[in-house]
């Protein structure tokens, strides 16, 4: 996501006002493969009320569709030369560069199409008013926190189906389908229900908490393993006039990035999954209950920084970056989005969540890891198969190549690394995955049902637990309650692990 600041500007909460973030959609997504060996980042969003119940309904004509082109092994797609091919990018914590160099890409292969290329914070605004009127782009990064919802746009079909791109040549070797050069779990995040793909993730994110490493060791400390461990370094932090954490208090939903892992740590992947499942009292889980104890005890010992509440995700960053705080919940666009304010020598570190003690489900080192930035072609879009061809091109290793030596970050391209020299965070998230090995999760939630995970889970749930304005108890009562509203709501698609 791209990624993600105080009046959420559009940039990603990748997921976040970027990026996670941290959306996902399919089922049961062989969690196990899914992440195996690399890092990167992502993006996430908050979607606002009401948004699809308007793209759905589809309110005035639609957009006369490009007549096919004529396929030929450099146009596997048949892609019309001369048809106009449309694409908004969501401007966050990736920046618009990696995309513009792309396009060009895609403009000397097809000189007679114009390009219409154009890069904005405000995706569900700027793009709600043209699904209704059936005028929809052709190729959207839907990310940031004005992301739409990707399981009601699936569920109102409102996407492409995007198989015949994963089954076209790559554009690097005609010898080999898009889809064999994606790593694991991409193709599978993009499915809800059935075969069909309807998104692709192009970074790979890894979520958890991030630090400098040159602060942790001023403090003499590792990073800490169990939950008194983690109390302990921040008490020592206090007394070097650093906070323990900070985190973006006006997008909560960033809270998530270590917490979830935290929690299929603590419990199993099994309490992961009941709770993208909407399965009732899933939030009621032994686990969930000890690690919200445990995050709201930072809050009510004084370790997060003064303030918290009230910053965004820029705000956050930029106090942990001049070390005002130790650690922040984010994703790997961190490195990215944080980049101008953070000090040559920061030495950008992220680890998997700290567990509680020795009697959690799953080892230490147990990480969130997956796709982000999530691109679509709309089922309404005048030219797919230019939207299509240029995510094609984006899939190429010239193209992977720049947004990684870019945006520090890899790509759902499996390759594409050689020759760049890794960053620091880049670096300590490949690491942290290669540790994680089989113990990555992914959970679905802030895909299948964004405005759950934005609005309600984080805003009215953890963000007020964080503020001290609710208790842990009197937070996950809340938190049930709105997952079995959402689990009951007729007019919202639901989709479930297999």
């Amino acid at each position: 996501m791209g990624s993600n600041s105080a009046e959420y500007d559009g940039t990603r909460e990748r997921g976040a006002p970027g990026r996670p973030t941290p959306a996902r959609p399919a089922a049961g997504v062989g969690r196990r493969d899914l992440i195996k060996r690399s890092a990167a980042l992502g993006l996430i969003s908050v979607p606002t009320t009401g948004f699809l119940s308007a793209c759905a309904s589809g309110g005035g004509g639609d957009q006369e569709k490009a007549e096919a082109g004529r396929k030929t092994a450099k146009n596997p797609l048949g892609v019309n030369d001369t048809a106009q091919m449309e694409f908004v990018l969501f401007d966050g914590g990736f920046g618009k560069e990696y995309a513009e160099d792309a396009v060009k890409v895609y403009e000397k292969a097809f000189p007679g199409a114009p390009v219409k290329f154009s890069a904005t914070q405000k995706i569900q605004s700027t793009l709600q008013p043209r699904f209704h009127q059936g005028t929809p782009p052709d190729l959207i990064d839907n990310s940031g926190a004005e992301q739409m919802d990707m399981g009601t746009l699936v569920g109102k079909k409102q996407l492409t189906d995007l198989t015949p791109l994963l089954d076209a040549p790559s554009y690097d070797d005609p010898g080999t389908k898009v889809r064999d050069t994606l790593r694991p779990g991409i193709v599978e995040m993009g499915r809800f229900d059935g075969e069909q793909v309807w998104i692709l993730y192009y970074a790979y994110t890894v979520y958890g908490v991030w630090y400098s490493q040159k602060a942790l060791d001023s403090l003499d400390e590792q990073y800490p393993e169990t939950w008194d461990q983690m109390l302990a370094v921040c008490a020592k932090a206090r007394k070097k006039g650093m906070a323990g954490w900070t985190y973006a208090g006006k997008y909560p939903y960033y809270i998530p990035f270590s917490l979830y892992p935290m929690i299929g740590k603590v419990g199993g992947r099994e309490v992961l999954d009941a709770i993208d499942n909407l399965e009732p009292n899933a939030w009621k889980h032994p686990a969930v209950k000890a690690c919200f104890e445990a995050y709201y005890e930072l809050q009510q010992k004084g370790y997060v920084l003064r303030g918290t509440p009230g910053l965004d995700h820029i705000q956050s960053q930029t106090a942990w970056a001049e070390g005002d705080a130790l650690f922040i919940p984010n994703g790997s666009w961190v490195e990215n989005e944080a980049a101008n304010v953070m000090p040559d020598d920061f030495d950008l570190a992220v680890s998997a969540p700290t567990g509680l003690d020795s009697s959690d489900k799953l080892p230490f080192g147990t990480i969130w890891a997956s796709g982000g930035e999530p691109f679509v072609v709309p089922a309404k879009a005048a030219n797919a198969a230019g939207g299509m061809e240029q995510l094609r091109i984006m899939l190429g290793e010239a193209s992977s190549r720049n947004f990684t030596g870019k945006v520090k970050s890899l790509t759902a391209y499996n390759g594409g690394t050689d020759g760049i020299e890794l960053t620091p965070g880049l670096r300590s998230g490949v690491a942290v995955l290669e540790a994680a090995g089989e113990n990555v999760v992914n959970p679905r939630l802030q895909d299948w049902y964004v405005q759950l995970q934005k609005e309600k889970i984080g805003a009215s749930g953890l963000g007020e637990m964080m503020a001290g304005r609710a208790t842990p108890a009197e937070t996950v009562k809340k938190i049930q309650a709105f997952a079995d509203e959402t689990a009951k709501d007729s007019s919202i698609k639901h989709y479930r692990h297999q």
